[in-house]
């Protein structure tokens, strides 16, 4: 067997990647044109490397020939469910959010080096909203949740109570706003930020201060669940 050179291997394992977040984002099975459309890799690339992940179960071809994720896709997410019981945790804390009268709550994590990811979403009551989904990606650079990304992951910046919130005015989109704390959990790991986003006509100062309160003590309560420390004042 010939071993491909460290760039080669490395650019395989990050198109494989890509294939593997392309399905990801489908609700159901996605066939092979969609999936050369949706990365933009020729079909006879695409295939070599569907039959690597197929092989390792992470894809599945199903028998009208359209791909899925595989078994062992699903037991990655029970493994990272069960390291971090973020879903568990969050949902319920960000529903509670929303039946409060909190603007859209949502829990976003560290993608890429450019992206964060939205992980868990629950839409507001409110009428109109801003439009975000689980799954989507978003600039790390720019809104609330991705300036505690940014401030916390890999960092080394121990959280503090003046550090663990941030607030956005138009910066991800002009018409939007959001609030967000930060979310630590054993061994005060950043895990990731719990966002309360819509429209920018709604964050008031008075909606901002009372929505900071919100979002902060559920951050608090989230991390203390995942076995974090919430930074004293």
């Amino acid at each position: 067997m010939t071993q491909e050179t460290d760039s080669g291997g490395v650019a395989a394992v990050d198109r494989a990647m890509a294939i593997l977040r392309a399905i990801a984002r489908q609700s159901s099975p996605i066939t092979l044109a969609d999936l050369a459309r949706a990365t933009g890799y020729y079909k006879s690339t695409l295939l070599r490397l569907l039959a690597s992940l197929e092989r390792a179960s992470l894809v599945v071809r199903r028998s009208n020939g359209c791909y899925a994720l595989g078994s062992y896709a699903h037991e990655l997410g029970r493994s990272y469910e069960a390291t971090y019981r973020v879903s568990a945790v969050l949902t319920p804390l960000l529903s509670e959010l929303v039946e409060q009268g909190s603007e859209s709550a949502s829990f976003h994590v560290h993608h890429d080096d450019v992206h964060r990811i939205c992980l868990l979403r629950i839409d507001s009551h409110h009428s109109t909203l801003d439009r975000i989904d689980v799954g989507d990606l978003l600039p790390l650079d720019r809104g609330a949740a991705g300036k505690l990304i940014a401030t916390f992951r890999g960092t080394g910046v121990s959280p503090s109570a003046d550090t663990v919130l941030a607030v956005s005015i138009g910066e991800r989109d002009p018409d939007c706003a959001a609030v967000a704390a930060a979310v630590f959990g054993s061994d005060n790991e950043f895990l990731g930020a719990i966002s309360l986003s819509g429209p920018k006509e709604r964050f008031t100062e008075e909606a901002i201060a009372r929505q900071s309160k919100m979002v902060v003590e559920a951050a608090r309560r989230a991390t203390e669940l995942l076995g974090g420390r919430w930074p004293a004042r």
